[in-house]
């Protein structure tokens, strides 16, 4: 998915126009309608070896052959299969978008994401987190204001170096928009200025994700890899 071809509001997972995580979708009045508040909680669920089939396929096999799967149940994520390199595949949904999106409770988003070592210690955490608020009910509003009051006091971990994760599966689902897809890495840092890595400029093939910027302390740079998880050419930005 060429995702500067997207009207866009907030990805990131994620991150079309302000962030392929960020918007996951043009704001049109349809959708922010459509998607006002979240939906039976079984349109978010899939079967268990579907949702672990799409999670490895967020990174190369001999990244994810070996990661540890976690799946989305009626009560939050659970481990599905145990993994002895320090990785985590998962599949995110919708609610992981920034407050601006209208696709915040969109049950079509699936974005598999697989988090090395220090990104499942110190980013996956926030993700339980707001998994457990959305499934107990809580709105929009709620759950950002809750995320945002973790970070302010230190209950979230802090950031460690070297997080990063790969989002390069064909099977997800990031925008009702376009082709719905990019296939991409992201590294995560404390704020920096987008000019810091050259970011969001022409020919560039690196975006600074403004995803949780006013939420968390962390920056999401997403890095267009060109091909898939099975090392087949995708479109690039």
């Amino acid at each position: 998915m060429n995702v500067r071809l997207a009207t866009v509001c907030a990805s990131t997972i994620l991150m079309l126009a302000v962030g392929l995580g960020s918007a996951y979708g043009a704001a049109t009045p349809d959708n922010q309608a459509q998607y006002s508040s979240m939906a039976p909680l079984h349109l978010y669920l899939d079967d268990r070896e579907t949702e672990i089939a799409m999670a490895r396929s967020a990174a190369p096999e001999e990244i994810s052959r070996d990661a540890t799967v976690m799946v989305l149940g009626e009560h939050g994520y659970a481990t599905a299969v145990q993994g002895k390199n320090g990785f985590v595949c998962m599949v995110e949904r919708a609610w992981m978008s920034p407050d601006a999106s209208p696709d915040f409770w969109n049950p079509r988003l699936r974005g598999p994401i697989c988090f090395n070592p220090p990104a499942a210690r110190s980013i996956l955490p926030a993700t339980f987190e707001r998994t457990r608020l959305a499934l107990a009910g809580k709105s929009k509003d709620q759950i950002i204001a809750s995320n945002k009051e973790a970070y302010d006091k230190k209950e979230l971990p802090q950031l460690e170096p070297g997080a990063m994760s790969y989002m390069m599966s064909k099977r997800a689902y990031l925008t009702d928009h376009g082709d719905h897809n990019l296939a991409h890495v992201m590294i995560y840092t404390p704020h920096l200025d987008a000019k810091a890595w050259g970011a969001d400029v022409t020919n560039s093939p690196i975006m600074l994700n403004p995803q949780f910027k006013d939420v968390e302390p962390i920056d999401v740079w997403v890095i267009s890899v060109g091909k898939w998880s099975d090392g087949t050419p995708a479109p690039v930005m």
